[in-house]
């Protein structure tokens, strides 16, 4: 089957979720959720693992009811991104009820050091780009599919209002670099394990997770503005609230860390705890986190 066919029939299995209103996307996504959670075995042993290491939930009956929240979150997350790849801006826009902490954003683009944003697997990381977007440019570091075919699907869901994309390759860190020096804002997933040499092992609640440098050397370099986004996922589909909160430093891959950590702490329900933080990468993608970057 040719490649043009498979993406066609791709965007046929995908394109009724731009219809859906949220509260159906979220509801189908939960069921999705929590039927994959409970017929695996091993999706469920990893979750639980993960919860207890956080220290977050202490007691087993509190821990299983977490973990049956997170899988239906997990759902959601993942119907709803489908669903926000094809939606229109103004749909998207509308989902959004409150920014908390939007003046941060005014001050740190005032400085003319540009924003590095830190959004963690945490409730809907898709929308914060997409908001920050349609006010402000904003490049967006990303690893692309091993599905080939889904690439073009991701660059046509995330490449809208003024979100562009950079791949984790040393040309995306250029895109970074330059998007920093012209004042604008990155966005970065700071708890994706990164390839072989890129990263430092540093606790993660508390155990050592392979840690991307990539964050802490952009912040180093540009003195750019540090600030956390969370688009939380409000309950019966309502939309999203976006928070943002100040970091004071990533000098360290476990000051990194600390910050993933409370920002987590806030909503541990919508966490990807289902992501095996603690594993290496071993990919050969080109050194996103070498020591020389350029200027």
């Amino acid at each position: 089957m040719g490649y043009v066919m498979i993406l066609a029939m791709l965007r046929f299995l995908f394109k009724p979720l731009a219809y859906l209103p949220l509260s159906a996307i979220h509801a189908c996504g939960a069921i999705l959720g929590l039927l994959f959670f409970h017929l695996s075995g091993r999706v469920q042993s990893l979750v639980d693992r993960n919860l207890q290491q956080s220290g977050l939930v202490t007691d087993e009956p509190t821990r299983k009811k977490t973990a049956s929240i997170n899988a239906a979150e997990s759902g959601k997350s993942v119907l709803e991104t489908f669903a926000l790849w094809q939606k229109p801006n103004h749909k998207l826009l509308a989902y959004v009820h409150n920014v908390h902490n939007w003046p941060l954003v005014k001050n740190a683009l005032a400085s003319g050091k540009g924003i590095i944003f830190l959004t963690p697997h945490l409730g809907c990381f898709e929308i914060t780009s997409i908001y920050f977007g349609s006010k402000h440019p904003i490049t967006v570091l990303y690893r692309p599919p091993k599905l080939k075919i889904l690439h073009k699907l991701i660059e046509r869901g995330r490449q809208r209002t003024g979100v562009t994309l950079a791949e984790a390759n040393a040309s995306g860190v250029r895109k970074l670099m330059q998007a920093l020096k012209r004042g604008e804002a990155i966005g970065i997933l700071p708890d994706q394990i990164p390839a072989e040499g890129e990263g430092e092992w540093a606790n993660f609640f508390g155990k050592p997770a392979y840690t991307m440098t990539l964050a802490s050397k952009l912040a180093e370099k540009t003195g750019a503005c540090i600030i956390m986004a969370f688009g939380e996922r409000l309950r019966n589909g309502q939309g999203y609230d976006i928070h943002l909160s100040i970091v004071d430093s990533i000098a360290s891959p476990t000051l990194l860390n600390q910050a993933i950590e409370r920002q987590i702490a806030q909503c541990p329900s919508q966490y990807l705890w289902q992501y095996d933080r603690y594993k290496v990468r071993r990919h050969s993608l080109q050194k996103v986190g070498s020591p020389n970057i350029k200027n």
